[in-house]
């Protein structure tokens, strides 16, 4: 038998568990000729703003052992022309497009998923909670489980799109956030985000990014990433996007097995734009070597753990 690899996570119907991570994709077009848009289970487009943002100062990327630190700061276009430029080159692709959200204060976030809800292009957004290279908002909202309960209600009185809250792991408790979140409306949840940290230039004796520190990606984070997968998929009733160092097949049956519904691929597409493609043809591998016949199968084989 055929596995059957789709999911539905909120609402939201992908033929495949395996999607582009916000940040690491860029808004599609960076990738047209490089990988088939068409084999991804959605792509969640770079972080927008109401506004265009610059972002930090560089340098903005430093690589590290098993990874990378990454301080851009969330640059971006802005949502009018994320609506008048980059949302209309998509408009042929087949794939559910995902818009992750990012303010400053509870009211731009609410102003865009206001504005989003009316797009028909948009099937999903993803509020993001939990950056770690802004000075404002961000992780701000992200580490304390009342106020992000409060944004996430707030945001989820102005759309009936399927709502993915991301949360931060730099928490103490992350099943203390994940049920803020559900308890204020999410529809799923994407875990985790990039891992505050830093790095220095011993030579040049001052930090390696111009932010000081930036978010820790890469296969490093990628046991602290599952192990928060685990813990929140224990803590709460909602579908789990489940992303951090996934570079291979194997990477992402992981996360799979600890409960997450789906997997978003971040760090691996910079090595190798083929990547989400070829973890999803693993997948289906795992699964047709081992007999299961769905994405909840392996799901249930970590319920006892």
């Amino acid at each position: 038998m055929t596995p059957d690899l789709s999911v539905d996570i909120g609402g939201l119907a992908m033929r495949t568990p395996v999607m582009m991570a916000s940040g690491t994709f860029g808004y599609g077009e960076e990738y047209e000729g490089l990988t088939d848009l068409s084999g991804l289970g959605a792509i969640v487009l770079k972080g927008i703003t109401l506004t265009e943002w610059r972002g930090n100062r560089p340098p903005r990327i430093c690589e590290t052992p098993a990874g990378m630190l990454n301080a851009v700061g969330l640059q971006n276009v802005g949502l009018p022309a994320l609506l008048s430029e980059k949302l209309p080159h998509l408009s042929g692709t087949d794939v559910p497009i995902i818009i992750n959200v990012n303010g400053r204060t509870v009211d731009e976030y609410v102003r865009l998923a206001e504005a989003l809800d009316a797009v028909a292009q948009v099937a999903a957004i993803e509020l993001n909670a939990s950056c770690p290279n802004v000075s404002h908002g961000g992780m701000h909202f992200g580490t304390d489980p009342d106020t992000l309960r409060g944004l996430t209600a707030a945001v989820r009185a102005r759309t009936d799109k399927p709502l993915i809250v991301k949360l931060s792991p730099n928490v103490t408790d992350v099943t203390a956030t994940a049920g803020a979140a559900v308890a204020g409306g999410a529809d799923g949840l994407s875990l985790i985000n990039s891992v505050l940290g830093m790095a220095v230039d011993v030579e040049k004796r001052r930090p390696r990014l111009g932010n000081i520190t930036g978010g820790l990606t890469g296969p490093a984070i990628k046991p602290i990433a599952v192990r928060m997968v685990w813990q929140v998929a224990r803590a709460v009733d909602v579908p789990i996007v489940g992303q951090g160092g996934i570079m291979t097949a194997q990477d992402a049956v992981e996360f799979l097995l600890a409960g997450a519904s789906a997997v978003g691929i971040g760090s691996a597409t910079f090595v190798d734009p083929t990547a989400a493609l070829s973890v999803t043809e693993g997948i289906r591998d795992y699964m047709e070597v081992n007999g299961f016949s769905s994405i909840g199968d392996l799901n249930r084989v970590g319920e006892s753990w």
